[in-house]
């Protein structure tokens, strides 16, 4: 491709839709049809953005394993830290009893209590949980302080309540939504990325997704170009302190019949999916991992005895790969689908998508379709 076809070409993408069409190809296996977290048969995301005035940019993303009453039909689950900086309600009894029993709900920091208050009501007015008194909610946060207003704690429990209930299967939608709305990545505009890899029939046929809410610094890497170094925007650059990271909460989501303990080795691949794109999971930056099976239930009430059928720990590796796989393009589209954005009294650029894709084609890493 000569240089007038690439410019003629760059011109006609759209940055909103055509990160693998752009040639940004990540890992072997192939993503599933939708590219998204909801791959995963029964999965469903709804977000709540909020935009007010000149400083609120903030909101709620929800994740359901399945569309029906989670408390009473629990899923395999379990939770991985590379950082604890930060505030995984529920993270403790999710490991202590291997199960999740609410919607995932992602929010900012100072907003984990509305979390929970409107998890807790949603799952109290289930039918069938009329007698429950005791919820575990699942609230993860990242620090959307630069660009939101936080202390003005605007997010409620109705709108966590709005994001669980607007769930929906299909296509997800990515950059700055729900959660997401106020994120930074690696000194650009992050937000909500999802993304997803199949295995072959050979190996299981299973399918794996990420959704991330990235918010953490780093020196970003792209297919491994320097594109942070490329772009001059990069953690210790001229070895200057930055501020703060903000972390990242990665949602794992599989069909593949796991056990809590064999999920939480799952979870602990995906941090290698944040080492590729550059991060060192700083300090400041809470970087936690919540994975979850939904190829079968744990009921609420039931036999005293019961068996799991769960694949052998020699099965896993094909899994690893892809939820490494997953998570690196997750975080990529997270910045990808997010456009600049100003707000309390600051702006974050987007990532500059055509110097980008101008990079890596300079070190040949671009897979055109």
């Amino acid at each position: 491709m000569n240089f007038m076809l690439l410019l003629l070409w760059l011109a006609t993408l759209s940055p909103a839709q055509t990160l693998r069409e752009a040639g940004i190809l990540p890992g072997i296996l192939p993503p599933g049809p939708l590219n998204a977290i909801t791959d995963v048969s029964g999965v469903r995301v709804g977000h709540i953005t909020l935009r007010q005035g000149d400083s609120i940019r903030t909101g709620v993303t929800a994740i359901l394993p399945h569309p029906g009453n989670l408390f009473q039909n629990k899923v395999p689950a379990a939770v991985f830290v590379a950082n604890a900086f930060g505030k995984l309600a529920g993270s403790t009894q999710v490991e202590e009893l291997g199960n999740i029993e609410t919607p995932i709900v992602l929010t900012n920091t100072l907003s984990v209590a509305e979390g929970i208050a409107g998890a807790v009501e949603y799952t109290l007015q289930q039918p069938g949980n009329q007698s429950v008194r005791s919820v575990n909610a699942v609230v993860g946060e990242t620090n959307d302080g630069f660009l939101n207003d936080i202390r003005a704690r605007v997010v409620t429990k109705e709108h966590v309540r709005q994001a669980i209930s607007s769930a929906k299967d299909g296509p997800v939608e990515e950059g700055a939504v729900g959660a997401g709305t106020g994120t930074v990545c690696f000194g650009f505009k992050g937000g909500i990325g999802t993304a997803s890899r199949k295995l072959p029939k050979p190996l299981g046929g299973y399918t794996i997704g990420v959704l991330v809410q990235a918010n953490f610094g780093g020196i970003l890497e792209i297919l491994g170009a320097p594109v942070g170094r490329e772009l001059r925007q990069y953690y210790l650059r001229e070895y200057a302190e930055p501020p703060p990271a903000g972390s990242c909460m990665v949602i794992v989501a599989t069909d593949a019949p796991l056990d809590s303990r064999n999920l939480k080795r799952l979870a602990s691949r995906a941090v290698l999916g944040l080492g590729k794109v550059g991060s060192s999971t700083s300090n400041g930056s809470g970087e936690y991992v919540i994975a979850f099976s939904t190829a079968q239930f744990i009921p609420f009430s039931g036999p005293r005895e019961r068996m799991m059928n769960t694949l052998s720990n020699d099965a896993v590796s094909p899994l690893f790969q892809a939820v490494k796989e997953a998570t690196e393009e997750a975080v990529y589209r997270s910045m990808w689908h997010a456009d600049s954005m100003q707000g309390n009294g600051r702006k974050v650029e987007a990532l500059p998508r055509q110097r980008v894709l101008e990079i890596l084609r300079r070190h040949g890493l671009l897979r055109i379709l």
